[in-house]
């Protein structure tokens, strides 16, 4: 009867489990502490073993764990005191957290920890979203969106934005739609003396804008005489135009026929004028 009390006889079966064995040895420390007035009470029951906690505690994600049992999910490492994130009821160390689970920057494919950007469908750190032509970040005036690229203003109108005819630089807002292309108001106009056209009316020249008078010098339709459009009937003489009645006779101002004056000096004249004054 005195071995059957010792408890150190093996069960019949076999040998006691490690687990149980362990369970019998704090059990039997628990009384002998007891005996000696010393208070064993359990703070807890372990998260992760289910077991008793009798001495130090973690107490996290409203659970109580041996702290070397409260670990992080992904690594196995002991988190101690340390800052952890928790996901689905577990715990993470926060580097694996980060790796895990945070939102990564498109440009350098880092997680993001702090501050993030979101555009373009994307996520972003802040310093790592700046213009793709230029590298300047953007400003209160945002950003403009071209082929998944974010470009600021200046960049985005120098590259995409349609052309002036007169100037070449980028129509950003009011424009004319003419000649097959667009113009900036101001820019619209005579491509010789720069005159806006009154009532829109124009000439056209090798797809350039012309007012009348110098339409008709491009195209070699001024007469002369009078330096004015010829619209109707039209002398040729002396590698130059007129209309019919402003071809006369640079003395007596008689008008002249194309086969019957005489040239002097780049000037006509008429028979009669001609014998007087040269011959």
């Amino acid at each position: 009867m005195a071995q059957g009390k010792t408890g150190s006889s093996s069960p019949p079966g076999g040998p006691p489990k490690p687990g149980s064995q362990l369970d019998s040895m704090l059990g039997s420390l628990q009384s002998d502490l007891n005996k000696l007035g010393v208070a064993t009470v359990a703070k807890g029951v372990c998260g992760a073993c289910k077991k008793p906690i009798a001495g130090q505690v973690v107490t996290a994600m409203g659970k109580t764990w041996h702290p070397e049992h409260f670990v992080c999910t992904h690594c196995q490492e002991e988190i101690g005191s340390r800052n952890f994130f928790e996901r689905d009821g577990q715990p993470y160390c926060e580097k694996d957290y980060h790796s895990l689970f945070s939102p990564r920057c498109y440009y350098c494919n880092g997680p993001i920890l702090d501050k993030v950007v979101t555009a373009l469908d994307r996520t972003w750190h802040p310093e790592h979203f700046f213009c793709a032509q230029c590298g300047a970040f953007f400003g209160p005036e945002g950003f403009h969106e071209k082929d998944g690229k974010a470009y600021c203003r200046k960049d985005y109108f120098d590259m995409f934005a349609p052309k002036c005819g007169g100037c070449a630089r980028a129509i950003l807002e009011n424009y004319i739609s003419a000649l097959n292309t667009l113009w900036h108001p101001e820019c619209f106009v005579c491509r010789e003396c720069f005159t806006p056209f009154i009532n829109g009316s124009f000439f056209e020249h090798d797809g350039q804008p012309y007012c009348e008078v110098h339409y008709h010098e491009r195209r070699g339709s001024l007469c002369s005489g009078c330096q004015k459009p010829i619209t109707g009937r039209c002398i040729t003489a002396m590698a130059k135009k007129f209309h019919p009645e402003h071809f006369v006779c640079a003395f007596c101002l008689k008008q002249l026929n194309k086969g019957t004056f005489k040239e002097q000096n780049d000037k006509p004249y008429c028979q009669n004028c001609f014998l007087k004054l040269f011959c």
